[in-house]
């Protein structure tokens, strides 16, 4: 028996959230032509800021820098210096008039230093060119270098993050660094299950440091959706906690919201595998990319659907269970991934998505078991289902139990009509053991002839190896691993062991079935101690940004599709995916088979900050007409005449809570006005940069 198609260790580009790790490569068309968006800002302070201003060469198309190895170290005395004046600084806006107290750049940059704070100040993870936003000391420690945290050189927190490939062990890895020990100590410490969510709110006492308002009510909606928005926040309230909670676990008696009905202007989501296949070269005169609209189509559903856990819980697997969008295959294979693997386990049973996934020609293609037969024995995808999907680096397995599963796994491939099949002649025949599971794995082949024979065999195959999948799907290690995973997700990048080990045995008491799972973390004290205890990474940013913004999915009556084939929604949505891919983070977007770290220590670029707050400034401008915008200075029902009242109503309206003083004043700064001063609807000129700056609060940053 021989290996084939084994690939070396794949290190990954762990440099975080700057916007060039993803490289894309696609069948159908150049990902890369796409434009950004069609327009040019006419206020020199909403946006347009590119990255090559930045002194480390960021986003510099032809002329990359070497990566950066992680993020940097920065004390919470960074917060205490004023802004630097002197040069490398991005642009932020138009400039400081004379006159002004507070400049708008300088306003900016120590708003945008504050909403980098991870519990109201505990720690900061950011790169030298952050640091270089507040203060010219240039001294910066490493944040990831190979420090031993924990005590244990082989534990993934005393390794480099590029060196761990799993979802939950990159994020131990990350966590391992002197910035995740930080904020550790700002983390709730053991806990209770109490006898549901609204009871475990009612008796949770925040005693963590955060900027965040502790009302339980927003916690919820902060941790359960991409963005806490007047519907959602009403709708808690008028259901209650339980009741909001337990119509999100029913996702399906939720009706559609419109956005989602106008996925129907997606055209390839509508086709199946074989009028994927043979539409190919249809779709591509059209300039329809599958694999990119099942991301476009995710994006929708995400910002404007009512089924707001559901999508959380489905971006949650898209990283656990992880097979890029962007794959030679994917433009086929990736929306059935999406619907039949993903949504539909996404809130059911474990095992039974593992399962699922195992047959399903994306993964099978992705990891290459499509080639591995008897003679000829390919381990990716027997790795990754050990190492990634089920029980973890530390589950137990040795490399006897990866060969062991490689061969049981052989047979399993696509036939020529794009669908699952197992051949049985390709199978190895034998014993096998790994990691405790046993099986006789002995059958006797059949006539090759007899097709109804040869059906039979490969029935009972496929009935070994399933075994085996639910096997180690329901393994302790791999409940521990779905568990740590969930609490990173939902309550903290350093969840409490405590938690961790109820979710465990909830795990393991309900074979594998999630919405136990969910409500048993929901009805943690852990869940509601953690206020402020998480910060968006770049998608959740931009997604919880559209939310708040309460942008509508219709074209603005200002939009001249002209002769563009596509619709203005399809187009709106491609667009977003664009500046998505340009922030670093966008859903199945990962190009290996690790998912997206969820620690905020591996998601720290001055660059994409900057970018993610200029983005912020555009969309509340409303210029892109393929959407419709809410006026900036129709955000408040009734503006205050005063500015000082004026900017505590926005905030309330962005961010359901009032600045500090201090962030307060570096707002007012932002507008040039004192708190005193007379405005009208439009803060005199300024509101549009006004909002922008409280969306780059901290307030908005964490969830």
């Amino acid at each position: 028996m021989a290996d084939q198609n084994v690939p070396p260790r794949r290190p990954r580009d762990d440099r975080g959230w700057d916007g060039r790790q993803h490289h894309t490569s696609d069948a159908y068309g150049d990902h890369n032509t796409s434009a950004p968006y069609g327009y040019e800002s006419p206020h020199p302070y909403q946006g347009g800021y590119p990255a090559e201003q930045y002194t480390d060469g960021y986003a510099n198309p032809g002329h990359p820098a070497p990566a950066p190895r992680g993020p940097q170290w920065v004390g919470p005395e960074g917060l205490g210096r004023p802004a630097p004046t002197g040069g490398g600084l991005p642009t932020l806006d138009d400039g400081d008039e004379p006159g002004r107290k507070v400049g708008r750049r300088k306003a900016m940059v120590a708003l945008g230093g504050t909403a980098a704070v991870v519990a109201g100040g505990a720690a900061l993870a950011m790169t030298p060119q952050f640091r270089g936003l507040f203060s010219d000391d240039a001294a910066a420690g490493d944040a990831t270098g190979s420090t031993v945290t924990d005590g244990t050189a082989a534990r993934p927190s005393g390794q480099q993050p590029s060196t761990v490939r799993t979802y939950t062990e990159q994020n131990e890895s990350y966590m391992g660094s002197r910035a995740g020990e930080a904020l550790k100590k700002n983390a709730p410490v053991g806990g209770r299950t109490f006898s549901g969510p609204a009871a475990a709110a009612a008796e949770t006492k925040v005693t963590v440091k955060t900027v965040l308002a502790k009302d339980p009510i927003l916690h919820l909606a902060r941790r359960a959706t991409f963005g806490a928005t007047p519907a959602v926040i009403a709708d808690i309230k008028s259901q209650g906690i339980d009741g909001w909670i337990r119509s999100q676990l029913t996702p399906e008696k939720l009706e559609p919201s419109k956005a989602e009905l106008k996925l129907a202007e997606l055209p390839t989501q509508k086709l199946n595998v074989e009028q994927l296949r043979t539409q190919r070269d249809q779709l591509n005169e059209r300039g329809a990319q599958p694999e990119r609209e099942v991301v476009d189509a995710t994006i929708a559903r995400q910002i404007w659907s009512k089924r707001q856990l559901f999508e959380v819980m489905v971006d949650f697997w898209n990283d656990y269970l992880h097979v890029a969008a962007d794959f030679d295959g994917g433009e086929v294979y990736r929306t059935s991934f999406d619907q039949d693997v993903i949504r539909k386990h996404a809130l059911g049973s474990y095992p039974e998505m593992l399962v699922a996934a195992n047959k399903h020609p994306a993964l099978l293609i992705y990891l290459n078991q499509k080639d591995s037969s008897k003679d000829a024995i390919n381990e990716n995808l027997a790795r990754e289902n050990l190492e990634l999907y089920s029980v973890g680096v530390d589950g137990g397995y040795q490399e006897g139990d990866v060969r062991q599963a490689a061969m049981l796994q052989t047979g399993r491939g696509v036939n020529d009509k794009g669908e699952y099949v197992l051949n049985p002649f390709n199978h190895y025949i034998g014993k096998v053991k790994i990691l405790g599971f046993t099986n006789p794995n002995a059958f006797t082949l059949p006539n090759p002839n007899d097709e109804k024979a040869v059906k039979k065999v490969a029935t009972a195959m496929d009935v070994a190896i399933d075994k085996y999948i639910t096997y180690i799907a329901l393994h302790p290690s791999t409940a521990k691993y779905v568990a740590q995973s969930l609490a990173t997700r939902f309550v903290s990048d350093t969840p409490p062991k405590s938690l961790v080990d109820r979710l465990t045995k909830t795990y393991i008491t309900n074979k594998g079935l999630i919405k136990p799972v969910l409500i048993a973390l929901f009805s943690s004290s852990e869940f509601w101690a953690a206020v402020g205890q998480k910060v968006r990474r770049p998608m959740e940013y931009l997604v919880s940004t559209y939310r708040v913004l309460g942008v509508s999915p219709d074209p603005s009556p200002k939009h001249n599709n002209g002769d563009n084939k596509r619709t203005p929604y399809a187009q709106g949505l491609r667009q977003i995916q664009d500046k998505l891919r340009e922030l670093g983070q966008y859903p199945m977007g990962q190009p290996t088979p690790d998912g997206y770290p969820d620690v905020y220590v591996a998601w720290t670029s001055a660059g994409t900050m900057v970018n993610g707050w200029n983005e912020a400034g555009e969309i509340a401008a409303g210029y892109r007409t393929t959407f419709t915008y809410t006026a900036p200075e129709k955000l408040v029902a009734k503006p205050p005449a005063t500015a000082g009242a004026y900017v505590d109503a926005l905030a309330q309206r962005l961010v359901n809570q009032k600045l500090t003083a201090r962030e307060k004043n570096l707002v007012l700064g932002v507008a040039g006005v004192p708190a005193t001063a007379k405005v009208d609807a439009t803060l005199n000129g300024a509101i549009t940069a006004v909002a922008r700056a409280i969306l780059a609060s901290p307030q908005h940053h964490l969830r």
